[in-house]
């Protein structure tokens, strides 16, 4: 720590306004050393939560999807991953940064800062006072790509990787931009501290990332239809072994993913730190439960899924509600998303090949329902002190609100995936041909093999 600067001459010496005066030019020089220690580290935790979430596409989800495919279609589903990575990025650069957080109306932002205009280094101190605007861009942007690349489970082994390009590009503009601007955005609709008309708590992306991905994957696994042989051919994940390491990459790298959020390196990342860890460790052992009281043994594919269903759930709560708070809502969505992947996907016999709306569309509308119950104005008094955050603390209307947040969400996925597959469908086609699904997409997607069969 630096060491504070003597007062310049003796007390014999000054006036008692020389003294004064002095010790005021400390005190504010002290003060701006604190301030920019404070700017520094918070600087620092969100260039690492950053580079935390994008962890968490490659290689956390690439590997997590990757295990659960053929492996005749492991580069083609590790590839639309990476995909995300790039076009993304540049998508970011271009226009989607400007529509999500650039200044609009209620719905969708502008376009004044398009290429990044007027994204400097100086902070938005309505985004975030103690960070480059730049640093909270990119941080974003992790979020952009991450959720895209989610709905790719769905549609697994069955869709040409260029019709994949497209679809995505027009996801990110006509779903993921408003609704990100209407959680996120200044003046959003749903913006519980921005002004917002009806004020959805959703400190990660309950919402923005997990409902709209989610629900989206299961709109596309219904518009293409099930893989050829589905549900009597046997179609097994190739590798739990990858899916078990991407998942344990997951759950570290959700760590940026939540406690990041909020933006900066306070008391709050460390409430959504351990909210987040809890609540996966509880719905690992809660999905983990039902299929050993189901099938008789508890397995690790069943355990790595209970725990991202676990972070799913709490990614909207992480950063308002308390440690057993945090176990109550893991445990639910443990048993809730294992419910809806062992028996509703059988019931309707929907083609959802990686459970992407088991997991995220259910795990991520329930947790947005649970904030609303569980939020504590201890953790995170965002309406101001002393006003109830949640249910539970006497403020019902604040359930309303999650619930209004959750059917815009699927209103907003449900219509403009439609809208985007239909579009897609009409100009290039989605699906590979038969002879192409049965050669798997490593070959006929991408000309190449994932694993050297000769040996």
């Amino acid at each position: 720590m630096a060491q504070t600067a003597p007062v310049a001459g003796s007390s014999a010496t000054l006036s008692q306004a020389d003294r004064i005066a002095a010790l005021e030019k400390q005190n504010a020089d002290n003060a701006a050393l604190i301030a920019a220690a404070q700017t520094a580290g918070d600087n620092g935790w969100m260039l690492v939560s950053a580079a935390l979430v994008l962890m968490m596409s490659g290689p956390g989800l690439a590997l997590f999807y990757g295990g659960l495919v053929r492996k005749k279609n492991i580069l083609g589903t590790m590839m639309q991953t990476f995909a995300m990575m790039a076009v993304i990025t540049v998508l970011w650069a271009f226009v989607t940064y400007s529509l999500a957080f650039g200044e609009g109306n209620a719905f969708i932002g502008g376009l004044h800062n398009v290429f990044l205009r007027g994204v400097g280094l100086a902070p938005d101190v309505k985004y975030a006072a103690t960070i480059p605007l730049q640093t909270f861009m990119v941080y974003q942007l992790m979020f952009a790509i991450i959720t895209p690349a989610l709905i790719t489970g769905a549609f697994a082994e069955r869709m040409k990787f260029s019709a994949m390009l497209v679809f995505m590009v027009l996801w990110a503009l006509i779903v993921y931009s408003p609704m990100a601007h209407m959680v996120w955005g200044k003046g959003g609709f749903l913006n519980a501290s921005l002004g917002g008309r009806f004020p959805c708590l959703d400190f990660a992306g309950g919402t923005v990332v997990h409902v709209t991905s989610g629900v989206s994957a299961l709109v596309t696994a219904l518009y293409l239809g099930k893989r050829l042989g589905y549900p009597k051919v046997p179609m097994p994940p190739h590798s739990v072994v990858l899916s078990f390491i991407g998942a344990c990459l997951l759950w570290v790298g959700w760590f940026g993913f939540n406690a990041g959020s909020a933006l900066s390196s306070g008391t709050l990342a460390t409430s959504a730190f351990v909210a987040t860890h809890f609540g996966a460790a509880a719905a690992a052992i809660g999905w983990s439960v039902a299929e050993w009281m189901r099938q008789g043994k508890p397995s690790a594919l069943g355990a790595i899924s209970g725990a991202v269903a676990g972070l799913v759930a709490i990614t909207p709560a992480s950063g308002f509600v308390t440690p057993m708070s945090a176990l109550w809502i893991g445990l639910i969505a443990g048993v809730f998303c294992y419910f809806m992947v062992v028996k509703v996907k059988a019931a309707f016999g929907y083609d959802d090949s990686l459970d992407a709306f088991g997991v995220h569309g259910a795990g991520g509308t329930m947790g947005a329902i649970l904030t609303g119950v569980f939020a504590n104005s201890i953790v995170n008094p965002i309406f101001g002190a002393g006003k109830a955050t949640g249910l539970l603390e006497g403020n019902w209307h604040q359930l309303l609100n999650q619930l209004i947040g959750v059917v815009i969400a699927w209103v907003l996925s449900i219509v403009g995936t439609l809208v985007i597959l239909f579009i897609v469908d009409k100009l290039i086609g989605l699906r590979v041909s038969e002879d192409d699904e049965r050669e798997g997409l490593d070959l006929s997607q991408h000309g190449e093999e994932g694993y050297d069969w000769a040996h």
